[in-house]
């Protein structure tokens, strides 16, 4: 069977070394040989293994008919999008880790595969290597989800983590992420939160079977994290992660991704650096969690080769995913509940206590003149009204 890539980046040169090195075991697994035919980029790469294959024009890929299966992992929305559309028009299954596209028109190219017996898989899209999407739509389908939560963002977890270990500013850690490769120039979509957000858009699409849009989830970065914030959270023996969660109550689906100090009791606490982690609880089965490399050449990689490999195995079959074009409604924000952890001026200690219901108080010997407080439960409007009468220093919101 013949594959083509579309993109040479990170993972589509580690896509290109896996097929070729590990054909053997490939085509044992598929029953077939599996080969590389074509790899699309705009790039030259002279003495490259790849240069034998390479084409800097779609339409070579589009009109041959010998490509059974494309593998899209240039990202972004254009022109994938038009590119794995007509793949699939075609009658081509279609691999992807282009969580944007998956994000933005998943259920749209789900039915496009579903009417012509052909797959688009897409499990590299979030978690790179971890293998979640494919347990939630065959290993959990007997349950009811009721809540999908996770680190989702490798580049936001190691700078946590540096902080937290290091002490380092949040400026000094995300100079080292950049330095070290894992943070971008442009480090936008990962402080910000905006990957995780359109991750968690995918789980929770997939985990109640409706399109949700990421445009509609609330999402808040690690921007705001002082190192003075760090600090309070270890002496309550907690840690502070970027979190993205979807949960159902009383008939109605929530989701959010901001940061959250949890205990050390947590699963998550414990995830450290760039690993992801990603927790799933069902109505029967309870907790389970994968965890594992979020991102990096090889694993993403393979994840996107294994569903090659579940394409192949599946020629003109479709392998059911539940997610329609319905979209999903999501519930509002305001009515989502929380505790969380404030710190405002000490001189202003007595209105806050007017103010807030507050849980704990919490002292820091070098707190400058704070008064830092857990609140109790409350919503987030009846959090964010409270606010209006008193200068925050800083919010968390507090497992």
């Amino acid at each position: 069977m013949k594959v083509a890539i579309l993109g040479y980046g990170t993972v589509g040169s580690g896509v290109f070394d896996v097929i070729r090195q590990n054909h053997a075991v490939i085509e044992k697994r598929v029953g077939a040989p599996i080969e590389v035919k074509y790899v699309l980029d705009l790039r030259d790469f002279p003495g490259d293994p790849v240069e034998p294959y390479l084409v800097h024009d779609y339409r070579t890929i589009a009109d041959d008919p010998e490509i059974d299966i494309v593998v899209e992992v240039m990202g972004g929305i254009k022109p994938a999008y038009d590119f794995v559309k007509e793949a699939l028009l075609a009658g081509r299954s279609v691999c992807t880790s282009n969580k944007e596209l998956v994000a933005a028109h998943g259920a749209e190219l789900i039915e496009i595969a579903r009417e012509r017996n052909i797959n688009f898989l897409f499990e590299a899209s979030v978690g790179g290597g971890i293998p979640v999407i494919r347990q939630l739509m065959r290993s959990v389908t007997a349950d009811e989800v009721e809540e999908v939560s996770g680190i989702l963002n490798g580049t936001t977890n190691y700078m946590m983590t540096r902080m937290r270990e290091d002490g380092i500013s949040f400026d000094e850690a995300l100079a080292d992420a950049q330095a070290n490769g894992f943070a971008e120039r442009n480090p936008a979509a990962d402080i910000e939160g905006f990957d995780a957000c359109r991750k968690i858009a995918i789980l929770t699409s997939l985990a109640y079977g409706q399109q949700v849009d990421y445009t509609d989830i609330f999402t808040e970065g690690i921007t705001k994290i002082t190192s003075e914030d760090v600090s309070y959270a270890k002496a309550m023996k907690r840690g502070i992660k970027l979190i993205a969660r979807s949960y159902a109550k009383d008939g109605k689906v929530y989701a959010m991704v901001s940061p959250m100090m949890i205990r050390k009791k947590n699963p998550l606490y414990p995830v450290n650096g760039v690993f992801n982690a990603i927790m799933v609880r069902g109505n029967m089965l309870g907790e389970v969690m994968f965890y594992g490399m979020g991102a990096g050449k090889l694993p993403t990689a393979s994840a996107v080769v294994s569903d090659v490999i579940d394409a192949a195995k599946h020629r003109f079959v479709n392998i059911p995913i539940l997610w329609s074009r319905e979209k999903l409604t999501l519930g509002a924000k305001d009515d989502m509940e929380c505790r969380f952890f404030v710190r405002v001026a000490a001189a202003d200690a007595d209105k806050a206590k007017e103010i807030f219901d507050i849980h704990k108080t919490v002292e820091l010997a070098d707190a400058n003149g704070e008064f830092a407080f857990v609140t109790k439960t409350m919503t987030e409007k009846a959090f964010a009204e409270a606010c209006e009468g008193l200068p925050i220093i800083s919010s968390i919101r507090y497992e």
